[in-house]
């Protein structure tokens, strides 16, 4: 099961001029739709004077969620291009923006395509990138006598403990990586007097 995924740890920049025009790139991590808005609007207020803020996103472990946009460029000359170097080296949860100031000659089609192509290829380049793991979580109870059964599951699958709380109940939060989820899910079922209060 395909549980990692490819992102960048965190804001980086990059500067492509040709023929006058300035291309500046950015490369930032965002975890949702409404984010990635916020970076491109804090960006456009940043560079209020620029002729263009092109940009192009993709978020989730799977890949599918993506948009781009050419702010006024010529169709598919400018958020494609971006896009397209997210694509090629296989990223998820970022966004780049490049921001155009037109220096006074015009680059044609071809010549958009190349400079929003490199200048993001630029902004990946200087970022750190990582893999990440798809984790998810499950929280449960169960009597304080079963502590040893659940702490044994613990230490033989490793997975991280996000909250505990020992009483005459006990009760857990666990993190673990997809992969692994369903194992630790069945074998918490047989553990005695446990039930799970949800599972993600």
């Amino acid at each position: 099961m395909e549980d990692t995924f490819r992102t960048i740890t965190e804001l980086s920049k990059a500067i492509y001029t040709d023929k006058r025009s300035k291309f500046i790139a950015y490369a930032i991590p965002v975890q949702s739709t409404e984010e990635a808005k916020n970076e491109i609007d804090k960006l456009r207020k940043e560079y209020y004077d620029a002729r263009h803020v092109c940009w192009a996103y993709m978020l989730g472990a799977d890949r599918k969620e993506f948009r781009s946009n050419d702010d006024g460029e010529p169709s598919g000359t400018a958020g494609k291009p971006i896009l397209g170097q997210i694509n090629s080296n296989d990223l998820t949860n970022i966004l780049i923006a490049v921001v155009r100031y037109f220096g006074g000659i015009k680059l044609g089609t071809s010549g958009l395509i190349v400079a929003y192509r490199e200048a993001a290829a630029e902004a990946i380049a200087a970022a750190e990138i990582i893999d990440k793991t798809v984790d998810l979580q499950v929280s449960f109870t169960f009597e304080y006598p079963y502590m040893n059964d659940v702490m044994r599951l613990i230490k033989e699958m490793e997975p991280k403990i996000l909250l505990q709380d020992f009483d005459m109940n006990c009760s857990m939060t666990l993190e673990i990586r997809k992969a692994q989820y369903d194992e630790l899910v069945s074998r918490l079922e047989k553990v005695e007097s446990l039930q799970f209060a949800d599972k993600k």
